[in-house]
């Protein structure tokens, strides 16, 4: 009984103070069909079981308090093993890892054609979606809290289609600020 207080009274604490905060992740399929009954953009983030820095930017910046908010309000947020074994529907097309072997399930292994379609090249990486379900931008490599904010901000207000240059993008980054803490 002391237990079960114990561990209740820590997921309500953990809650109220911003820590281990759940993003809502869904399936891909999920999320395109949520955009068909509530538009709403993608954020998927591209994993595999043994990257470290995928598990730093699980660990770091998606169960930090703002950032799990602000996705869960404005995203659909879909976690993809860019490795794994799923098979996917998408733009009329299934994707699989006919590759895939399962005694590798936790070491490196055969890239799904889906990571290969969406030019994921390096892990993570977090694919942005419009609500249509087109691709906006892979964004590659671990992220802060405040450097995903920037993105999240960014594809959500559409503001990546006013920024034509390299120099835009930069005088866009620098103006930035972000409320997110690291």
């Amino acid at each position: 009984m002391k237990k079960t207080v114990f561990i209740l009274l820590l997921a309500i604490l953990t809650s109220v103070n911003g820590i281990a905060q759940e993003i809502n992740w869904v399936t891909f399929q999920e999320a395109l069909e949520l955009q068909k009954k509530t538009p709403k953009k993608i954020m998927m983030d591209v994993y595999t079981n043994w990257c470290g820095p995928c598990k730093m930017l699980d660990r770091n910046t998606f169960q930090k308090k703002e950032v799990a908010d602000y996705v869960n309000e404005h995203y659909y947020a879909v976690k993809f093993n860019g490795e794994g074994n799923e098979s996917v529907n998408y733009k009329e097309k299934t994707f699989s890892n006919p590759k895939y072997n399962a005694a590798n399930a936790n070491r490196r292994n055969s890239a799904h054609d889906l990571t290969r379609y969406l030019q994921v090249s390096a892990y993570p990486t977090i694919v942005f979606f419009d609500d249509k379900g087109e691709v906006i931008a892979p964004i590659r490599g671990y992220q802060k809290p405040s450097q995903l904010e920037l993105y999240l901000k960014m594809f959500k207000n559409d503001d990546h289609k006013n920024i034509k240059t390299q120099d835009e993008f930069n005088a866009y980054y620098k103006a930035f600020v972000s409320n997110f803490k690291d």
